[in-house]
């Protein structure tokens, strides 16, 4: 079987299988679950194999005309270079992680049919996304992506945060989707074709007519779907959904495509000096902004929610300095530990029957409860600190050497601006994570007080997956010297300077914050179990329903009084409040973009309620009024339509005389 083929074949199973289990969820729903893990396993197996064949060579080519159009036609394209090899495997591995989790954690859920056919039409468009060698196609995967992660995410919809959650993560990424159309259009036009190569070869020759306007329309959609400051806040929200669907989307979908678009099509940004100084800018903002937040954050979904908004940063950065193969270095270290970060919070909240730190920090001994996850989250979270040698470490420090590179102006056409602020923003980012990370790991896993809560064993097929994941969260960065080929023809080891500088300022964030616990727990004693508050600070401490259905204790929507051992309070000051609720960009968007549409809805329904309905009702109205008059004369009474006769004539008789006279 041929190459081509099999490429062919990667996103096609999962479609099929997604398609099968919609249908037979019903009828033969012991089919369900080998219809979601099946596919997903063989479409790894054979992206593994197309990696093999391909083997960081030239790119795989293959095309056929989808549809006439004129004079630029949609092809059916393939395109897969060592980049798209390594993304497809990344997200099999996801996907199949996934899916084998989904069976345990979701077992009794009634909706896991459908459930797990929308994962795997979720994991057949974003390999779509990873294969396609024309932008039409591609962007038939982005938008699946788009209407799956609305489902999936209100997957709960009885509780009015999945709702919200969903219809929010659509439009925020509906709105950035807009300008990437047109900008997707405006770049075929100058490029005369779809085909992706055709046009990096428009590119190379300097046929872009109008590069920046162009470069800033496709960023506006990468921002949208790869939650980038300032189309961001719909991510934390995601996290009302089911913890599978969280790792599957922070991981090896939907976020990632956004960056995996801008690698594919760096020349283009890179034809813009003001495209790649607005790109590292984003960047900036968005790491330091989502570490900052993610430090406040009580939900531990949230935290890691805006961990993954960082982390996404830092790839941004190195497509900004230029650097895409650090870019997706990252991107494959980033999707494994966080993906196992994800994971393993799901089998915390399933023994804990809560997502709030805060409770967790006055629950003894929860990690004598779930070893596995202790063990597995403790890798991630190193490798999240880029603490060396887990993976996180050699690609978080190729990105601060790639910044640095362009920084010392050794970057060709990178502006050394982008490069300081990719840097600089790296290191302040660098320690703010290993701040969170610490905090995370203690208020989880080092709490006081009553013992927590025996729920049993987790179920195996949720365990296991936790260990594959953290294989390639504590070895992949050592593979980077094996596989240069795939990386542009680079090796991706770290600067000594930048080594240093990251890994010392990780290791400082992490003490200081481990310091400012210390100071705190005596505090944190005084403080019972089982104080709990009727309200939370901003979305801080709801407990999501999904830990219902893991057969957790219902806690309902009660959130957990805050915590006087949290670190994040002690650190951030009076800026806790701020960064606990997004720094109120929320509120921004609720004050400049929905109240005036809602107000535009109000004054619409009035007019049409009051204005237009009035017409339509007096038009109606009307005759019926006629009709009524004309039916009350119809008496009858001979005498009376003889004298409305002769009244009529007397009428007529002085209207003409009227007449006559006045001639």
């Amino acid at each position: 079987m041929t190459t081509t083929t099999l490429a062919v074949l990667v996103p096609l199973l999962p479609f099929l299988g997604a398609v099968a289990g919609l249908l037979l969820g019903r009828t033969a729903p012991g089919f369900v679950r080998p219809l979601a893990v099946l596919p997903s396993v063989v479409s790894l197996a054979l992206a593994v194999l197309v990696a093999v064949r391909q083997g960081g060579d030239q790119a795989i080519d293959a095309a056929t005309e989808l549809t006439p159009t004129g004079s630029v036609p949609i092809e059916l394209a393939l395109h897969i270079d060592g980049f798209a090899a390594l993304v497809a495997v990344l997200v099999g591995v996801v996907a199949s992680c996934v899916q084998i989790y989904s069976t345990g954690y979701l077992r009794d859920d009634p909706r896991y049919p459908s459930y797990a056919a929308l994962v795997s039409l979720f994991t057949s468009a974003m390999l779509l996304v990873v294969y396609s060698g024309d932008l039409m196609v591609l962007l038939v995967g982005w938008e699946i992506m788009g209407i799956c992660s609305y489902f999936l995410v209100g997957h709960y919809w009885e509780t009015p945060e999945a709702r919200a959650a969903s219809l929010k993560a659509f439009l925020v990424t509906k709105l950035g989707d807009v300008p990437f159309l047109i900008g997707l259009f405006a770049l075929a036009a100058d490029a005369d074709s779809f085909r992706i190569r055709t046009v990096l070869g428009t590119v190379a020759s300097g046929g872009l007519d109008h590069p920046t306007l162009i470069a800033l329309l496709l960023l506006a959609g990468v921002a949208g779907k790869s939650a980038q400051f300032p189309l961001h806040s719909w991510l934390p929200d995601a996290m009302a959904g089911p913890t599978p669907v969280s790792a599957l989307i922070h991981a090896a979908t939907m976020v990632a495509a956004g960056v995996y678009f801008i690698a594919r099509l760096l020349p283009v940004f890179a034809a813009s000096s003001a495209a790649l100084l607005v790109l590292a800018v984003m960047a900036a903002v968005t790491m330091a902004g989502s570490a900052l937040a993610a430090l406040a954050q009580d939900d531990i979904k949230r935290v890691l929610a805006y961990s993954t908004i960082g982390q996404l940063g830092y790839m941004t950065g190195a497509l900004a300095v230029g650097d895409r193969g650090a870019a997706v270095f990252h991107l494959l270290s980033h999707g494994a530990f966080k993906a196992l970060l994800f994971l393993a919070a799901g089998v915390i909240i399933h023994a804990a029957g809560t997502n709030s730190l805060a409770t967790m920090s006055r629950m003894k001994d929860l990690r004598a409860r779930v070893p596995d996850a202790y063990w597995t989250m403790t890798v991630a979270l190193l490798a999240l600190a880029a603490i060396p040698p887990f993976s996180g470490f050699f690609s978080k420090e190729a990105v601060l050497g790639a910044a640095e590179h362009a920084a010392t102006g050794n970057a060709e056409d990178i502006p050394g601006a982008a490069g300081w602020i990719v840097l600089v923003a790296g290191l302040v980012t660098a320690l703010l994570t290993a701040a969170y990370a610490m905090r995370l790991w203690l208020l989880a896993f080092r709490g006081h007080g009553a013992e927590a809560p025996d729920h049993g064993r987790q179920p195996l097929a949720m365990n296991a997956v936790l260990w594959v994941l953290a294989v390639p969260s504590l070895a992949l960065g050592l593979t980077t010297g094996l596989l240069p080929d795939w990386f542009d023809g680079h090796e991706l080891t770290p600067t000594l300077a930048t080594s240093v500088l990251g890994t010392g300022v990780a290791l400082v964030g992490g003490i200081v914050t481990y310091g400012a616990w210390r100071h705190t727990t005596a505090l944190a004693a005084r403080v019972p179990l089982g104080a709990v508050a009727a309200h939370a600070e901003g979305d801080a401490g709801l407990v999501e329903a999904e830990a219902i259905a893991s057969h957790a204790p219902a806690y309902g929507n009660v959130a957990s009084a805050p915590d006087p051992a949290d670190p994040g309070r002690l650190l951030l000051g009076p800026l806790h409040r701020h960064a606990a609720v997004g720094f109120h960009l929320d509120a921004v968007y609720a004050a400049l973009f929905v109240r005036p549409v809602q107000a535009g809805a109000t004054l619409v329904r009035f007019l049409d309620r009051e204005v237009v309905d009035t017409y339509v009702r007096g038009a109606g109205a009307l005759p019926r009024l006629l009709g009524a008059a004309v039916r009350r004369a119809q008496t009858g009474n001979v005498q009376t339509y003889v004298s409305a006769l002769l009244a009529g004539t007397v009428v007529l008789a002085v209207a003409a005389l009227l007449v006559a006279t006045g001639a």
